[in-house]
């Protein structure tokens, strides 16, 4: 049909934005976060709002968001983890190629654990990541502190 083909795991240039499409996928968990999430907004507060005269943007900007802000707060906080812990799909399509262009810290922590054999150093950067997670969740929730609702609290 004459349409070029794209090399989506053999290219370096395509291969992280492969993964990034291929990592939507796996957006099913955090969307049933949200839903249950909604279903907690109590009705009375789109009511409330609806004789306010407050249309559907201003509902959903100022009664649901705010309601939700803890929902969304836990879904950032495990997404930023499982960002940091991407392993399993670079390791079992690339394996951290081509060009390196794959190769993401965990997968970089595992070949020098298990390829290289360099366990002090694999250990070195498991702490790295460690304090690297817990840093990046502590200013996340500080820096949350005044935007998230928490109901009666």
């Amino acid at each position: 049909m004459g349409v070029p083909t794209i090399g989506w795991f053999t290219d370096p240039l395509w291969a992280k934005p492969a993964f990034i499409i291929m990592s939507l996928w796996g957006i099913g968990g955090a969307v049933l976060i949200y839903l249950a999430g909604l279903q907690d907004v109590p009705q009375e507060l789109y009511e409330a709002a609806a004789l306010d005269g407050a249309n559907g943007l201003q509902r959903f900007w100022h009664v649901i968001i705010p309601m939700i802000s803890p929902v969304i707060l836990f879904n950032v906080i495990i997404s930023l983890i499982g960002s940091f812990q991407y392993f399993t799909q670079a390791y079992v399509i690339t394996s951290g190629g081509p060009a390196d262009s794959t190769l993401f810290y965990s997968l970089y922590l595992y070949n020098n654990a298990f390829s290289y054999y360099r366990m002090g150093y694999a250990s070195t950067l498991a702490w790295i990541l460690f304090l690297m997670v817990q840093v990046t969740t502590i200013v996340v929730l500080r820096t949350s502190a005044r935007r998230v609702y928490y109901g009666g609290v």
